[in-house]
C-alpha cells in the first residue's frame, strides 16, 4: 500500500514519495504565542501529531519540526507595562505546551521561536534583494511580487485580483500587494523588539520567519509543510514565493488541516467565539477531548458541540471495556499463547488514504464488535486476534485508554509535569543545534537531578521516571 495525501498545492491527492525514506521532514507552522490557545489551535496540532504518527510507522524516522511565533504585531499589541511583550509570548508558549501535552500531542523534534533565528532571516532577505526580488524603502524590506511569476500557484490566484497586503505600513512600497520582509522600528515600540540590520533597526515580517526556521532545521528541500487551512494565504503563498525566489526547492507537499467552527462560523479569537483549551480541558477526559478532535476527517471543518465530547466519551468507553475485559478473560499466568500485534489492513487502508481517521475508527469499532462477540462465545483465537487488532491500532492513534498517560490520578499534576520537561527538552535541543554544549549538559543534568531519565531516539527524546 501507497500512503496518498492531498496536496493543497495540486489540489489532488498524490502517492507520497519522500525525499529520503530513511527520514521523513515535517514542518508545521505552530502558534503565535500572543494569547493562550483555543481548541482550535488543539485540533490543528493534533492533525499531524496523528499524521507524524503514522509516518513514524510508515517510516520509522521523522524530523518534525513545529516553530513558535514569538514576536509579532499581536504580541507586541497584547504586552503591558506590568508584562514584557517577550514574558507574555513565554507564558503563552508555556500553556500551549500543556494543553498539547494534556492531549497526548508527541513533543516536536525542534520547537524553534522566531527570535531565535533573526540572522537566518536576515541572511534570506539579503539573498532575495540580491537577485531582484526585494526591495529596501523607508527602513522596511518588501517582497516585490511582481518579480515573482508564479506568485499566487499555491492557491490558484491571480496577482491583480489580490487585496493588498495589511502586514506592513505601505509607506514605500511599489504595489500595495508586496508584504514585508523587514519591518523598520517604529516610535513607541519597546527597544528590546528591535535587532540591526543592513536596512536599519527593526524586525522580521511574520512571513520570512518560517521559511528561514524551516531552512535552517530542515534544509532547502523538504517533505511535508503543514498548517491551517486559513494560512495558506497569505502567510503560506508568501512563504512559498520567498523560498522559492531565494533559490530553495522548499516543500514538496502542502497538507492543511480544517478549522473548528461554532454555529458554522470559524472559530476565531477576532471574532470572540473561541473555547479556551484550558476551559475545555478542566471539564472533559483529556483523551476524550483528543478523540472528539481526532474524529472527523483532518482536512475538514469540524463543528465542536457539547454533543460532539458526549460521543466520543461513548466511544472511549466502548474501546476501554473491551480491552479491559480482553485482558480479565485472556491474559492468565498459565496461558502461553503469542499473538502478533500487527496493524489490521483495514486500518492501513484507512490511514494511507490521505489519513482517513474516521474510516480508521470504524475498523477499530467493528474489530472490538467482533472481539466482543468472540468472547462471548469462548472463541479464545479470535478474541485474542481482536485484542491485539485494537490494542496496536489505538496505540498509532494516541488513543489508547490503557496507556499510563490517561489514567486516572495522571490528569493535571501528570500533564503539568509533562509539559515542563517537555520545555526542558526543547530547550536543551535549542542548545545542541546552536552547539552550545555547556548550557545542553547543563539542561541534561537538571532534568537527571530531579529523577527524570531522558532517551535520545531517531523519533525525538523522550523521558521517563527513575524508578531504580
Amino acid at each position: 500500500m501507497t500512503l496518498r495525501l492531498y496536496d493543497t498545492k495540486a489540489q489532488s491527492l498524490r502517492d507520497f514519495v519522500p525525499l529520503d525514506p530513511s527520514e521523513i521532514t515535517v514542518y508545521v507552522c505552530g502558534p503565535t504565542v500572543q494569547s493562550g490557545p483555543h481548541i482550535g489551535h488543539l485540533r490543528g496540532a493534533l492533525s499531524f501529531d496523528i499524521l507524524r504518527r503514522w509516518l513514524r510507522h510508515r517510516y520509522g524516522r521523522v524530523t518534525f519540526v513545529r516553530n513558535v511565533t514569538d514576536i509579532d504585531d499581536k504580541v507586541l499589541a497584547n504586552a503591558t507595562t506590568d508584562e514584557s511583550w517577550w514574558a507574555l509570548a513565554y507564558r503563552m508558549e508555556q500553556q500551549f505546551a500543556r494543553a498539547y501535552a494534556e492531549i497526548g500531542i508527541l513533543p516536536p523534534t525542534y520547537e524553534p521561536r522566531a527570535t531565535g533565528s533573526i540572522p537566518q532571516m536576515q541572511t534570506l532577505i539579503e539573498r532575495l534583494v540580491q537577485r531582484g526580488h526585494a526591495y529596501a524603502a523607508a527602513g522596511d524590506v518588501y517582497f516585490d511580487v511582481r518579480s515573482w511569476p508564479s506568485y499566487g500557484d499555491l492557491t490558484r490566484q491571480s496577482l491583480d485580483a489580490m487585496e493588498p497586503a495589511a502586514d506592513a505600513d505601505p509607506r514605500g512600497k511599489r504595489d500595495p500587494r508586496d508584504f514585508a520582509l523587514w519591518k523598520g522600528a517604529k516610535d513607541g515600540e519597546p527597544e528590546s523588539a528591535t535587532w540591526e540590520s543592513p536596512w536599519g533597526p527593526g524586525r522580521p515580517g511574520w512571513h520570512i520567519e518560517c521559511s528561514a526556521m524551516s531552512r535552517r532545521y530542515l534544509g532547502p528541500s523538504f517533505d511535508i509543510h503543514g498548517g491551517g487551512l486559513d494560512l495558506r494565504f497569505p502567510h503560506h503563498e508568501n512563504e512559498l514565493a520567498q523560498s522559492a525566489a531565494a533559490g530553495d526547492d522548499f516543500a514538496r507537499y502542502w497538507v492543511h488541516n480544517g478549522l473548528v467552527t461554532v454555529g458554522d462560523q470559524k472559530m476565531s479569537k477576532s471574532l470572540g467565539n473561541y473555547l479556551l483549551a484550558a476551559d475545555v480541558l478542566a471539564e472533559r477526559d483529556p483523551l476524550v477531548v483528543r478523540y472528539a478532535l481526532a474524529a472527523a476527517h483532518y482536512r475538514s471543518s469540524l463543528d465542536i458541540t457539547a454533543s460532539s465530547f458526549d460521543e466520543a466519551a461513548a466511544a472511549v468507553e466502548r474501546i476501554r471495556s473491551f480491552l479491559e475485559r480482553a485482558a480479565r478473560t485472556l491474559a492468565r499466568p498459565d496461558d502461553d499463547t503469542v499473538v502478533t500485534a500487527t496493524v489490521p489492513d483495514a486500518f492501513a487502508a484507512a490511514m494511507d488514504d490521505d489519513l482517513n481517521v474516521p474510516q480508521a475508527l470504524a475498523v477499530i469499532h467493528e474489530r472490538v464488535r467482533q472481539g466482543n462477540a468472540a468472547l462471548d462465545a469462548g472463541e479464545k483465537d479470535a478474541a485474542r486476534a481482536a485484542w491485539a487488532d485494537v490494542a496496536v491500532s489505538v496505540g498509532i492513534l494516541g488513543i489508547d485508554p490503557e496507556d499510563p498517560r490517561w489514567r486516572v490520578g495522571g490528569g493535571a499534576e501528570a500533564a503539568a509535569l509533562d509539559a515542563l520537561v517537555h520545555t526542558m527538552i526543547a530547550e536543551r535541543a535549542r542548545a545542541r543545534a546552536e552547539k552550545d554544549w555547556a548550557s545542553a549538559d547543563r539542561i541534561r543534568d537538571a532534568i537527571a537531578a530531579a529523577g527524570v531519565v531522558l532517551e535520545d531516539t531517531a523519533d525525538g527524546t523522550h523521558w521517563s521516571l527513575d524508578n531504580g
